[in-house]
């Protein structure tokens, strides 16, 4: 009776072993599959377009979406920021003049066509006055132009990679942080496509 018993948890130990193996099998080929569902590209033929339109790296945008609203069209901040790239209404206001819209609503912020548009034409702006340096750029996105302008003319952010833990604000450092990891992933994820 004891032989028997030590046989079946013997299979079942097997058995466990045989599925845990084929299950890990399964992740390591099917690992990129699994990291778009975590890290998805959505409004990927809006994204493409305005930066193209606008000459900006489509997969920074898309890393900018995903830090600001997790795709989520609809999202506001708690200062009011609205929609995918999380744009403040008096700024997509400005934009909107900059580049010739005629009229603008703060609501057209959640349309996603919209805020990508704008979205994108502010980041290409930023890219200009800060010659391309995605640090500034970016922290010019998250924590104001003036603010970054300030920084610079103080000395107490230089530019340039090494100069993430320069950023004053927390926030805006953990912001640009979070975009440059999300940049490096779905460049890695959707760079063939």
């Amino acid at each position: 009776m004891a032989a028997v018993f030590r046989r079946r948890i013997k299979r079942r130990k097997i058995k466990q072993r045989i599925i845990f193996l084929l299950l890990f099998i399964f992740l390591i080929l099917n690992l990129d599959n699994i990291a778009r569902i975590i890290y998805p590209f959505s409004y990927r033929e809006e994204t493409i377009y305005y930066a193209n339109e606008y000459r900006v790296d489509p997969f920074l945008l898309a890393a900018v979406i995903k830090t600001e609203s997790n795709f989520d069209s609809r999202a506001v901040s708690e200062k009011g920021a609205r929609g995918l790239m999380q744009i403040m209404p008096e700024t997509g206001e400005w934009v909107a003049r900059q580049i010739g819209e005629k009229t603008f609503n703060p609501d057209q912020l959640f349309d996603p066509n919209t805020s990508i548009k704008l979205g994108t034409w502010y980041i290409a702006d930023l890219e200009k006055e800060f010659s391309s340096d995605t640090i500034l750029v970016l922290a010019a996105y998250n924590g104001g132009r003036g603010n970054v302008e300030e920084w610079l003319d103080k000395k107490s952010l230089s530019g340039g990679v090494n100069s993430i833990n320069q950023i004053p604000f927390p926030e805006t450092r953990l912001f640009v942080q979070k975009v440059l990891l999300y940049y490096h992933i779905y460049r890695y994820l959707y760079k063939d496509e």
